[in-house]
């Protein structure tokens, strides 16, 4: 601080050397003048000018040292008192600029909560058509153009039921509710609901559960298991998808296995980054990038390490591990 204080005033020290050196300068070729007596005012002089600055250095980098305490806050009622006329304008200018800033914020939040609403809103009212379409779907009798359709209506849907829970990401926490949850009744009512999807591609299920419960919110596990599910139909074919539920040193893990195109190596680490696709099949316009990344998300919320393992052309496993009983204050406690 005491650095960026003497290049401010470097032009009041300049002006004193200057004047100062002048003096002497003017006493030395001037024999009418007593040079000593001038060294020694310059001597006075130059310790009064010092604690000059001294002085002004602790009045005016305490305020200023102030101002870079309180950078990260927007609290116009925290600014220091000013006691020079600089020094008000500087605080007024940084008050007007804070309440501005905090109008802008709400008004921006404000504007977000308003769009949130209105996406929410919209999603709702397209199910109604959806649901209508699927009761037309369902009377069809050409059993070719059933399955296609129904294939389409599903995407679709899942897009649709992804959009809605990364909205209500936002919120997670509000809506979670961790209680002892059967794994078998969500897997099977996600796998139904893929039903059509599943058949166009050829695939079937194994299911083995040797865990029947874990410690979980069903909503937001059945989220999971349907994006890891989908993501297996999505990129198998003519094969089974696997379930599999076990204990492991106290935990209960899920896995999730398919045989289908696997992950290349170098993609692994960033499955799980927003808006990544695979960059085998980076053409790929159906991805989104969303699915596996919100899938991390609410994993993460619900306090479930969610692992991948995965070989190129062969298939992947993702694992889900649940939490401990005494992990569930901590959730608790994040509520």
């Amino acid at each position: 601080m005491i650095g960026k204080f003497l290049t401010e005033r470097r032009s009041w020290i300049l002006l004193y050397i200057t004047l100062h050196g002048l003096i002497l300068f003017i006493a030395y070729i001037d024999s009418q003048i007593a040079f000593e007596a001038i060294a020694y005012y310059t001597f006075l002089s130059s310790i009064i000018f010092i604690m000059f600055l001294a002085v002004r250095y602790q009045r005016e980098t305490k305020y200023y040292q102030k101002l870079i305490d309180r950078a990260s806050h927007f609290d116009e009622n925290e600014l220091p008192k000013p006691r020079s006329p600089f020094e008000s304008i500087v605080a007024d200018q940084l008050s007007t600029q804070t309440k501005k800033l905090k109008q802008l914020e709400s008004d921006n939040r404000t504007n977000l909560e308003q769009e949130k609403d209105e996406l929410l809103s919209w999603i709702h009212e397209v199910k109604t058509p959806l649901t209508a379409m699927q009761l037309i779907i369902d009377r069809i009798e050409d059993s070719a153009l059933k399955t296609s359709l129904n294939y389409e209506w599903l995407r679709i849907h899942l897009l649709l039921d992804q959009q809605l829970h990364k909205k209500r990401m936002a919120i997670i926490e509000n809506d979670l509710y961790i209680e002892n949850t059967e794994l078998e009744p969500i897997i099977h009512q996600e796998i139904k609901n893929l039903k059509s999807w599943c058949i166009h591609r050829g695939i079937g299920f194994d299911i083995n559960l040797e865990e029947k419960e874990v410690l979980t919110d069903g909503k937001w596990l059945a989220f999971i298991i349907r994006q890891l599910l989908s993501n297996a139909v999505k990129y198998s074919e003519n094969s089974d998808i696997v379930l599999y539920s076990y204990k492991d040193h106290d935990q209960i893990k899920l896995n999730v296995q398919d045989y289908g195109r696997g992950i290349d190596s170098k993609d692994l680490p960033r499955i799980f980054e927003k808006g990544f696709t695979s960059t085998a099949k980076h053409q790929d316009n159906s991805a989104t990038g969303m699915g596996l990344y919100l899938t991390k998300q609410v994993a993460h919320s619900l306090k479930i390490i969610l692992n991948v393992k995965s070989t190129l052309g062969e298939g992947t496993t993702f694992t889900l591990t649940f939490p401990k009983k005494n992990d569930f204050v901590e959730i608790s406690d994040a509520l």
